[in-house]
């Protein structure tokens, strides 16, 4: 069972939508018996926070219209703890979150008390957060919409991108929402292909709300990141990146011969296929070559490879280093 103060923010969440609650299904949403969600509220109420209750066999709850919320009161621990998942936010991997994170960050450990502020210094000092590398982001709106329909168990439509280039529109029963390695997924079962499937948030566009609600299906997995992790892992598509490399064959194929179908053009370039099983691999095979090179394909591989070239060229900079100039190494010792 989650602890006092994580059931407090679900309940809160829950209740903010404005929505009429029955007892009895805000129990089962909480999974707590109706005894502890009447204490739950009780809680809610001596923190500032309106509920009002209907009694009787269709009793209920739900926030009182037009109330104006006071801020959520936390302890010293929640406190560091919202300050840790700030800072874990800020690399998360969705468009516009990472800088409204450091944003908010800031003026959390600012109205901290000493006491706590070295506590969270502590942390980002001893602590380091690490990525597999550059990936493509998720839309925070969309991110929020696919969680409200996840929340009220609510069907949803949407525009998908395969990663064949595949596009369609899909119908699904949303589960849970998963990140992994920087990557957004949806665990939804797709009532267009009438089995379980992972979409990720960076190929879903134009998502809408049904208004029709569903009954939760049992998933083939125990739980919906594993779900994920097994779907990559037994994933057969592999992503084939194209690219044009300004060097000689025998150079080409001397580096990338055992990953790479190379084909020479008989002007001083070759062509490569590069089958991996991400866009970041197939660079680190082009950039091992050290010589210029210019990717055709997919879209995927063009915008790591951007991302790529956008940090090297800050990290220059920083530096005091003109790109366009030659560098002149230290000799080693």
């Amino acid at each position: 069972m989650a602890s006092t103060g994580s059931r407090a923010l679900q309940l809160l969440s829950l209740l903010q939508n404005h929505r009429y609650w029955p007892g009895h299904e805000l129990a089962d949403r909480l999974g707590i018996s109706p005894r502890t969600l009447r204490r739950d509220v009780e809680r809610l109420r001596d923190l500032g926070y309106p509920v009002d209750a209907t009694r009787g066999v269709a009793g209920g709850y739900q926030l009182a219209a037009g109330a104006s919320l006071p801020p959520l009161v936390v302890d010293d621990d929640e406190a560091v703890a919202l300050a840790v998942g700030l800072r874990t936010a800020a690399q998360s991997g969705i468009a516009g979150v990472d800088e409204a994170s450091v944003r908010a960050l800031a003026k959390v450990v600012q109205v901290m008390p000493p006491r706590l502020r070295r506590r969270v210094d502590a942390l980002r000092m001893t602590t380091l957060t690490t990525a597999l590398g550059p990936g493509p982001t998720a839309d925070a709106g969309i991110l929020t919409v696919l969680a409200q329909a996840c929340r009220d168990e609510e069907r949803i439509d949407f525009a998908y991108v395969a990663r064949d280039g595949q596009a369609s529109t899909r119908t699904v029963e949303p589960h849970r929402l998963v990140s992994i390695e920087r990557r957004w997924y949806l665990v939804a079962y797709d009532l267009t292909r009438f089995d379980w499937r992972s979409f990720r948030l960076d190929r879903i566009a134009d998502p809408k709300p049904t208004g029709h609600r569903f009954r939760p299906r049992a998933l083939p997995a125990e739980d919906a990141a594993e779900y994920v992790r097994a779907s990559l892992h037994t994933a057969i598509e592999p992503l084939i990146v194209e690219a044009v490399i300004e060097a000689s064959h025998d150079r080409v194929v001397d580096v990338l011969g055992r990953w790479a179908t190379v084909e020479d053009n008989g002007d001083g370039t070759c062509a490569v296929r590069i089958t991996a099983d991400s866009a970041e691999w197939a660079l680190f095979g082009l950039a091992a070559v050290d010589a210029p090179f210019r990717i055709s394909g997919p879209e995927e591989a063009v915008v790591a490879a951007a991302d790529w070239g956008e940090r090297f060229t800050r990290s220059a900079a920083e530096l005091g280093i003109d790109g366009s100039a030659e560098v002149q190494l230290p000799e080693p010792r």
